[in-house]
């Protein structure tokens, strides 16, 4: 511990973290989750999947490469603050646009460094995912008693819907591919698939993997209804990641699935929050879970073929493979703890994955199932 904190990261059970703080100044609340991925630390923090979450970095080299512009996957940071193990050091990479702190401090996101984060990540393995409040003040000064009220205030993240926070205004296009040396990201040129993508919150990273794939891409928001879907005349729907309660987000959700299912019977491919959404319209179940899975070193296997994928993923809830009803199949189960991983229609091509196949950041096993959709709707079509 510093000699002098000048941040405070408290537990609502009363359990106190002090260390150096970085970035903003001021105090956010939310819930805290680890990440083990040892790589993709501006992809994390700007996911819009982490919305309502502060996320603990197990490995202790966070914001040596620095922050540029072509690694955020929305906007600007979506994650409340960020918890590490060393102080972020100075950028040393040839693609750095600038240091880890300012880009922090220039969007409003608190950092706290010099902290035990193999302890906090025990805690958060052996008690669950916690509420907690983090205070950043160069002075030191902090009102121990006010942040642990407020942690334990915090109403956490069942029963609440972020999608709508995250998701886009309106419609747009888009047709930019994923990057590659040495140009960088390219825009498609040629005719594709037309694709519609819900957006409950989707990575730019998976966009890029759909048009790379051959996909012509309308995303839509969250609340968009079947008729919105099908005034697109879609070739393929697609299904983005999100943060939050899926129940709560299905409310909306599932009824607009359900019809597309309904009333064509084009190829569906969801991912993550996606997954959970077509789980539920299938009429599935989704539980939270005790900490989730953060990271970039999932094994997966695919119960279909026996292979096992390194998956890269970041829930906090799961579809309980238990209530899977009669013809929906369970496709990939985690190695870690069993859990539902992938679904699929016995006699349709609609299928969905928990993890995230556009691996970004994480290994790139999966990226397979961007060209399986890709080929169900030409073979669909």
């Amino acid at each position: 511990m510093p000699a002098h904190p000048t941040a405070c990261l408290a537990l609502a059970d009363g359990t106190l973290f002090y260390g150096r703080g970085f970035g903003a100044t001021g105090e956010t609340t939310a819930e805290l989750c680890f990440n083990t991925a040892m790589s993709g630390y501006q992809e994390i923090m700007t996911d819009p999947s982490y919305a309502g979450q502060i996320v603990t970095f197990t490995f202790p080299h966070i914001g040596n490469v620095g922050v540029n512009p072509e690694d955020d996957e929305t906007a600007s940071p979506v994650a409340a603050g960020m918890v590490v193990k060393w102080d972020p050091t100075d950028p040393s990479n040839w693609r750095a646009a600038g240091p880890l702190g300012d880009w922090l401090a220039r969007t409003g996101r608190i950092g706290i460094g010099a902290l035990d984060t193999r302890r906090l990540t025990r805690a958060i393995r052996q008690q669950g995912a916690p509420h907690v409040s983090l205070a950043h003040d160069p002075e030191g000064k902090f009102d121990i008693e006010r942040l642990v009220a407020e942690a334990r205030g915090f109403p956490g993240l069942e029963g609440l819907d972020l999608a709508k926070d995250v998701t886009c205004a309106q419609s747009y296009r888009w047709d930019e591919m994923r990057w590659a040396w040495p140009e960088g990201y390219t825009r498609r040129a040629a005719p594709g698939r037309k694709v519609v993508a819900i957006d409950y919150g989707a990575k730019r990273n998976i966009l890029r993997c759909l048009a790379s794939a051959g996909c012509d891409v309308t995303v839509l928001p969250a609340t968009a209804t079947a008729e919105d879907v099908l005034a697109q005349n879609p070739e393929g729907v697609f299904l983005s990641n999100g943060p939050g309660d899926p129940a709560a987000t299905g409310a909306y959700a599932v009824p607009m699935i359900r019809e597309v299912l309904e009333r064509t019977d084009i190829p569906v491919f969801g991912i993550c929050l996606g997954h959970q959404m077509l789980a539920l319209a299938l009429g599935a179940e989704t539980v939270k879970m005790n900490h989730g899975h953060h990271g970039a070193n999932h094994p997966v296997k695919d119960l279909e073929t026996g292979k096992v994928e390194i998956t890269s993923m970041n829930h906090g809830f799961t579809v309980d493979s238990q209530t899977l009803p009669e013809g929906v199949i369970e496709t990939h189960v985690s190695l870690f703890d069993g859990s539902n991983c992938g679904i699929r229609l016995a006699d349709r091509p609609v299928f969905s994955v928990q993890y995230h196949p556009e691996a970004s950041p994480g290994p790139q096993d999966s990226y397979y199932l961007f060209e399986r959709f890709a080929g169900a709707i030409a073979a669909h079509g």
